[in-house]
């Protein structure tokens, strides 16, 4: 596995002490169904030494299922869901990405991950992880913050008006939260998954949202990007991770 110089991470404080959190960039590929089985697993391997704990990666399937992570879990028989909770120092969350949006979640006693393209961040994974996390960890919302990673930005995210009701907007509606208006010759929308789920997240209670900005589609010496792939990029997935404090990443 390469360095990871240039791997995404929070800023001091955006997760709280005790965290070792990150997003890894185009590089190490840690999608088993976009490269070699082989590689995948010496690459996921590789992230127990900086976590200083054993990622264990969900079956992820665009829904709003989470889970918590059990000690039993490993990359044959994790279940299929698209975010999860640590309470374990030894078990760190991690989640694939390669356009849609991960979150990361830090509270007293507790972590979690989430993967938030717009069918599950519309489904609601965002404010069920935050309803899991609360419960695994016995806390309240507002001592819950989130960090957002990169995914494919405002301006690359074009989406019909199927999206735009699927977040309770109104479809014949121009320019709107989340959503610019650009008629491509039929309606058509530019979606925010970043600002979709800070308006999520406030909403949830969450005391703190930070990160995002990146797009994953339009910088492409940084980031895998699955509608990308199509236009001859390198395939490959990028891994969002968090655990509770070991050392630094």
């Amino acid at each position: 596995m390469r360095p990871d110089a240039h791997w995404l991470r929070p800023g001091p404080g955006e997760l709280g002490p005790g965290v070792t959190a990150f997003m890894t960039t185009r590089g190490p590929n840690f999608g088993r169904r976009a490269g070699d089985p082989g590689e995948v697993a010496a690459n996921r391997a590789g992230l127990a030494e900086r976590l200083g704990a054993r990622p264990i990666f969900l079956d992820q399937v665009h829904g709003a299922r989470v889970v918590r992570l059990q000690p039993d879990w490993h990359d044959d028989n994790a279940p299929q869901a698209d975010a999860a909770v640590s309470t374990d120092p030894g078990l760190a969350v991690a989640i694939l990405a390669a356009d849609c949006l991960p979150v990361l979640f830090a509270a007293p006693g507790g972590v979690a991950g989430a993967h938030a393209g717009w069918r599950g961040l519309s489904g609601g994974v965002l404010e069920n992880t935050v309803a899991a996390l609360c419960a695994a960890a016995g806390c309240r919302p507002g001592e819950v913050q989130a960090w957002l990673g990169a995914c494919i930005g405002p301006e690359a995210f074009e989406v019909g008006p199927e999206v735009v009701q699927a977040f309770g907007r109104e479809p014949l509606a121009r320019d709107q939260p989340g959503f610019l208006y650009r008629p491509n010759p039929a309606p058509r929308w530019r979606a925010g998954l970043a600002a979709l789920a800070r308006e999520r997240l406030q909403a949830a209670g969450v005391g703190r949202v930070s990160g995002g900005g990146w797009c994953t589609l339009t910088d492409a010496s940084r980031f895998f990007s699955f509608r990308g792939e199509a236009g001859g990029r390198p395939r490959g997935r990028m891994a969002a991770c968090i655990a509770l404090g070991r050392r630094a990443a």
